[in-house]
């Protein structure tokens, strides 16, 4: 039977596409800032998709991500753990996922486990660590390493709290812009129903 590569029972098409959203630039800044932000005991990946899973696979490098962003107090993942064993590992990539998404990576912008572990897309895997770098550098709270132009500042959200009186008289704003209709009577109008009189002079 023939090796179907890095496709893992996808089909052949299906595959393709995935690989196609991988983006190898965008490998090469992720990895740059990975090194930057943790330091460079987390060492360095060999080039390419099958390199950066393996790098990324155990969760340790993930771990020492997450935790770079927070005071050493408030790290989220108290215990890192180096392990062979594929179970352990890949409970170190969801903590560090449960992490990342208390830290703000909303639930669209998180990879699955298999996306990692298994290479089934990791674009996924650079959406998740590009959201990461977006929310540290909007966050500016000084945990932040790197260039901060590698990444986007999120949008602020623009909360208003308005009083109860404020909310009444929207209210009433709201009611003039559509109009009024005193006054108003249908007088004169014709009847609905009955035909209207054409007059040829």
């Amino acid at each position: 039977m023939a090796n179907k590569g890095p496709s893992y029972g996808l089909s052949r098409e299906v595959a393709s596409r995935i690989e196609k959203k991988y983006d190898a630039e965008l490998e090469d800044r992720l990895t740059e800032w990975i090194i930057v932000q943790c330091g460079p005991s987390v060492g360095k990946p060999e080039p390419g998709r099958q390199g950066f899973q393996a790098w990324l696979k155990d969760g340790i490098v993930l771990s020492e991500l997450i935790n770079s962003l927070y005071p050493p107090s408030e790290k989220p993942i108290k215990k890192i753990q180096t392990s062979t064993m594929a179970f352990k590992q890949m409970e170190q990539v969801a903590q560090f996922l449960k992490a990342a998404e208390n830290y703000g990576v909303v639930k669209t912008d998180s990879f699955q486990t298999v996306d990692l572990w298994d290479g089934k897309d990791l674009a996924a895997v650079q959406r998740t660590i590009l959201a990461l770098g977006s929310i540290a550098v909007t966050k500016d709270d000084g945990f932040y390493k790197g260039d901060p132009s590698w990444f986007h500042r999120k949008a602020h959200e623009n909360r208003r709290d308005f009083s109860d009186e404020q909310l009444k008289e929207g209210k009433n704003v709201i009611g003039l812009q559509m109009g009024s209709n005193k006054g108003a009577s249908q007088a004169g109008g014709t009847g609905y129903g009955r035909p209207r009189q054409i007059i040829n002079n």
